[in-house]
């Protein structure tokens, strides 16, 4: 595993879909410091693959925001757009190895198969998927192809964690720990409408541009153990982790975008300065 005390790389890779809030700020202060703490590299990454969602001006936005709370960042910011060869890529290995396989089951039909279940699976999340199109015959799935059907991708997790055997990861709040993707099941890594899923891009990502401590959100944690399994079964570098605490609203709830009396152009245009922001962030100077 990637030793995160030097030559320490972090990142920040927020969706330009909307204004920067101080959930993001404080996910950004975060990696910010442990990378200039350790004398290493931050960087920006743009995760706009989701193109319906994404916009040039909040992407603009995202960069004129973080330069105004005093963040910067080495190198070039890097966007998801430019690597979908890459996804495509991994996609076809996972193919080959057989551990991709079509799913046709819309979202409705999932809720509804969960709802007839006696015991669906659950995760820490909720309910899992069930599996349904896991079991498909070739014959069926290419008919199926064929007809037009629309289909996501999924990760089939149990082959993939049988071909990787035992695995483990780092998290500096946690230690060691075991991985176990089979809590996620079967997650989905592509769309039609979306080249790569957060699980497959981001892997890949960090990866790509060597980030050696992933920090993010503990939201985020369970997720670990499936990028985890992705690292293995696509023999990528493995970093250190840390799920850092949530900033949260009055009423304890997670920050989003639609909360935005907590954007960081609102707090700006109250008069706001970069240090009191970033006080409220959980970042006192």
């Amino acid at each position: 595993m990637a030793d995160a005390a030097a030559g320490i790389v972090t990142r920040f890779a927020p969706t330009p879909s909307g204004h920067l809030h101080l959930g993001h700020a404080h996910a950004a202060l975060f990696a910010w410091h442990a990378a200039r703490a350790g004398g290493g590299r931050f960087l920006l990454r743009l995760e706009d693959i989701d193109a319906p969602r994404c916009t040039p001006a909040f992407a603009a936005a995202i960069e004129e925001d973080l330069a105004w709370l005093g963040i910067d960042w080495d190198g070039p910011v890097r966007r998801q757009s430019a690597r979908m060869g890459a996804y495509g890529d991994a996609l076809d290995r996972l193919r080959y190895m057989g551990l991709l396989y079509p799913c046709f089951c819309t979202r409705k039909e999932i809720r509804a198969e969960i709802a007839r279940a006696a015991r669906a699976p659950h995760g820490p999340d909720g309910p899992l998927y069930p599996g349904t199109c896991r079991a498909l015959s070739a014959d069926e799935r290419h008919a199926r192809m064929a007809r037009g059907r629309p289909f996501a991708l999924r990760l089939h997790v149990d082959a993939a964690a049988a071909r990787a055997g035992p695995l483990r990861w780092r998290d500096h709040r946690r230690g060691e720990i075991q991985a176990s993707p089979l809590l996620l099941r079967d997650v989905v890594l592509a769309r039609k409408e979306v080249a790569a899923s957060y699980h497959l891009a981001v892997t890949l990502d960090d990866a790509w541009q060597g980030v050696t401590l992933v920090t993010r959100g503990t939201d985020l944690f369970h997720a670990t153990h499936i990028h985890r399994l992705l690292q293995a079964v696509l023999d990528l570098p493995v970093p250190a982790w840390h799920h850092h605490d949530l900033i949260t609203d009055s009423d304890g709830a997670r920050l989003a975008k639609r909360a935005g009396a907590h954007a960081l152009r609102a707090l700006r245009a109250t008069g706001r300065s970069p240090a009191q922001v970033r006080a409220l962030a959980g970042f006192p100077d």
